[in-house]
């Protein structure tokens, strides 16, 4: 039978480990970035992802050859329902890390009271319902979204004046800027090492595998390292998606985008939207955060001109 003769590079990533499943179907967020202005805002908004179109727009890169030119773009479409402010939590920097010093739930509970001089950074709680959209869960989501600019003081003052009211995605984010989105992805089940690594299958006469590795470790030390591929969870992972720039932002029943037949599995799009190009992690209906980019981005933050949407994807029209 003899041994391979030939070299190979290493099958899958190992920048993604552990492939384990998420623990929730909401994102957690470590990270919020740091605004250099004088003026306080939530860093992220919850939304929905509804499908994907294609998106015809005039390219605005300078020094490409295509500048100027129409530029064709897979999009995802987000479903953005009106968000709540509905509490503040501030940290302390302790011991090289932060912890939770206050929480405040209610705005007539006082500002006075927190101890806004030990606090290092400030957040928010954001709640939204997702039978606004369409979806079958009454039950509101609550997240914990970061907030920057200005100092500590002007923070805290800038949620307590935003609890109980209503937020829209434009009134934080703009057509043209660039954000990350951070999701849970669509899982795949149990799956071998071949399609969960990319590993290559092994010659039809090896002995009685074929979809396997072939050798697992040495026989001393009588060891597995983490970085063999094998057999496990593929999918339902959490995953960041960076540099996504938002094409255009609208109301469904001003400006509809829902095709002939309604987005597969989501239905119509009633309310605000946004068009990101690119994916997004995750099923049609899977909640979705969307963050302000942690790095800069020195393109173009100008609207992108849209010269044309998709109007035939979904299901044909009977």
């Amino acid at each position: 039978m003899g041994h391979r003769k030939h070299s190979a590079p290493r099958r899958g990533s190992l920048a993604y480990r552990p492939r384990g499943r998420a623990k929730s179907l909401l994102p957690r967020i470590r990270n919020w970035p740091k605004l250099e202005s004088d003026k306080p805002t939530i860093l992220g908004y919850p939304a929905f992802k509804a499908g994907t179109i294609h998106v015809i727009t005039v390219d605005d890169r300078a020094k490409t050859p295509n500048f100027g030119k129409p530029l064709f773009n897979m999009s995802s479409v987000l479903s953005m329902p009106e968000a709540q402010v509905t509490g503040l939590r501030l940290y302390g920097h302790e011991d090289g890390a932060d912890h939770p010093i206050a929480d405040l739930k209610a705005p007539g509970e006082g500002l006075e009271k927190l101890p806004i001089e030990r606090a290092a950074r400030v957040t928010a709680f954001v709640s939204t319902v997702p039978s606004d959209v369409g979806l079958s869960q009454k039950q509101p989501i609550v997240m914990e979204v970061g907030v920057s600019g200005g100092d500590v003081k002007s923070q805290a003052e800038y949620v307590v004046g935003m609890m109980g009211k209503k937020v829209k995605f434009t009134d934080v984010f703009k057509a043209g800027m660039y954000v990350d989105v951070l999701g849970i992805t669509k899982g795949k089940g149990f799956e071998g090492p071949v399609t969960r690594f990319g590993v290559k299958r092994k010659q039809h006469k090896s002995r009685k595998s074929v979809r396997a590795v072939g050798v697992i470790g040495p026989w001393h030390p009588a060891a597995v390292m983490y970085t063999v591929a094998r057999a496990g969870q593929m999918g339902f992972h959490q995953r960041t998606e960076t540099g996504k720039r938002i094409l255009l932002s609208a109301n469904g029943t001003e400006k509809p985008i829902t095709p002939a037949g309604g987005f597969p599995h989501f239905g119509e799009v009633k309310g605000d939207y946004a068009v990101l190009r690119g994916s997004v992690p995750g099923p049609a209906r899977r909640f979705v955060m969307v963050r302000m980019a942690v790095r800069g981005f020195r393109k173009s933050q100008n609207p992108p001109q849209v010269l044309e949407l998709s109007p035939t994807l979904g299901r044909p029209s009977r």
